[in-house]
């Protein structure tokens, strides 16, 4: 892959996000922010509030309260579950995990923890929207939107990422280990090119976590693949 080209897509997202003081894309900053901070304290029924309200909006600002969703029926304290979870201490070492250390077997095992957690709370709330349990899984793109969103520990498997990933020949479009694998090893290739563009890219005084520079490259290449036809 053309390294100038990455570069290009990670500037041109990061750009849009900053140069709109109020955009939708801000969303991920404030809810990796706000969970980012309340790590290190205790989550009492005020702060748990305040973190689903934040994941409510967050996942509504990228797309994923749209019509079909079963998400869209219920309020931001459905979350409540999902942030208890996401909160647990053994999952530290998630937050905005480096390449390097996502690859050791076992943060991977944590993070299948998790997975499989969240997975079967947002199920469990589809079945009440929709009165039955359904044959596909809760969605990939629901999961890793959230684990971005609060731990910044994996891309977003949406369209555009997906289709970025493809188009490149980076990774497959599927959301697994050694999809994530290979992700890092892009990364890990390129390492220093990256670091000097994350060094640039803060939300106050928080560097953006590694798998966010990833997230951000393959979703504007896939975007503008779109733009383009």
């Amino acid at each position: 892959m053309d390294i100038t080209k990455s570069i290009n897509a990670l500037n041109e997202f990061y750009f849009e996000v900053k140069n709109d003081g109020n955009g939708r894309y801000r969303s991920w900053e404030h809810c990796y922010f706000e969970f980012y901070k309340a790590r290190n304290q205790t989550l009492n029924n005020e702060l748990l509030d305040h973190l689903c309200l934040h994941l409510a909006f967050y996942l509504a600002s990228w797309g994923m309260y749209r019509g079909s969703s079963f998400l869209l029926q219920k309020d931001y304290k459905v979350h409540k579950k999902a942030v208890e979870e996401l909160m647990k201490r053994k999952y530290n070492p998630l937050l905005g995990i480096s390449c390097v250390k996502l690859i050791d077997k076992k943060n991977q095992l944590v993070l299948q923890t998790l997975i499989d957690a969240l997975r079967k709370i947002y199920n469990d709330i589809r079945i009440n929207v929709k009165g039955s349990n359904l044959k596909n899984a809760i969605s990939d793109t629901l999961i890793t939107k959230i684990l971005m969103g609060t731990l910044g520990c994996v891309p977003a498997y949406d369209r555009y990422f997906i289709d970025g990933i493809r188009k490149q020949g980076v990774s497959t479009g599927t959301f697994n280990f050694r999809s994530l694998e290979q992700l890092v090893e892009f990364y890990s290739s390129n390492k220093q090119i990256f670091e000097n563009e994350r060094k640039k890219m803060k939300i106050e005084e928080l560097d953006y976590p590694q798998m966010k520079i990833i997230d951000m490259i393959f979703w504007q290449i896939g975007y503008d693949s779109d733009l383009n036809k």
